[in-house]
C-alpha cells in the first residue's frame, strides 16, 4: 500500500531516470518493510520553485524530497532503515553539479487506516 512521493528540483530532470529509481525505491520498501511489491506506488513531481534559507544561494541548488505514506504498524527502527536506504539510493543515482549542492531528505508517515481510501478502475 505504500503511497510514494518523490519531489525533485527542475535541474534534476535529465539526471536521473525515474522509472528505474522508483522500481529501485520500490524493492527497498519490499525488502525493508515487507510490503507487497504490487501496492507499491510511487509518483515523481517536478517541484518548479525551490529556495534555500535566505535564497543567498544564487541558482544551482537543487532537492529530492521522498515521502512514504503507509499504514501503521511498522517499527521506529524498520522505518528508519528505509530512510537510510533511500538517502543511500539517492546519493547512488544522483549527484550535484559541480559547484552546487543536492538537498536529498526521506519522511515515512503512517496512514490512518479508519479513514484512508482507495479504488482501482479498469478500462
Amino acid at each position: 500500500m505504500p503511497q510514494i512521493s518523490v519531489d525533485y528540483s527542475p535541474s534534476l530532470a535529465g539526471a536521473f531516470d525515474r522509472r528505474e529509481l522508483g522500481l529501485a525505491i520500490n524493492r527497498l520498501v519490499v525488502k525493508t518493510i515487507d510490503a507487497s511489491p504490487g501496492a507499491c506506488k510511487t509518483v515523481f513531481r517536478e517541484a518548479r520553485d525551490f529556495v534555500v534559507g535566505d535564497g543567498d544561494g544564487e541558482g544551482g541548488d537543487a532537492q529530492v524530497y521522498v515521502e512514504f505514506q503507509i499504514f501503521p504498524g511498522r517499527t521506529p527502527a524498520a522505518k528508519a532503515a528505509l530512510s537510510d536506504a533511500v538517502l543511500a539510493l539517492l546519493a547512488e543515482r544522483i549527484a550535484p553539479a559541480p559547484g552546487t549542492r543536492l538537498f536529498t531528505a526521506v519522511n515515512i508517515a503512517d496512514i490512518d487506516r479508519d479513514s484512508y481510501r482507495s479504488a482501482t478502475a479498469e478500462g
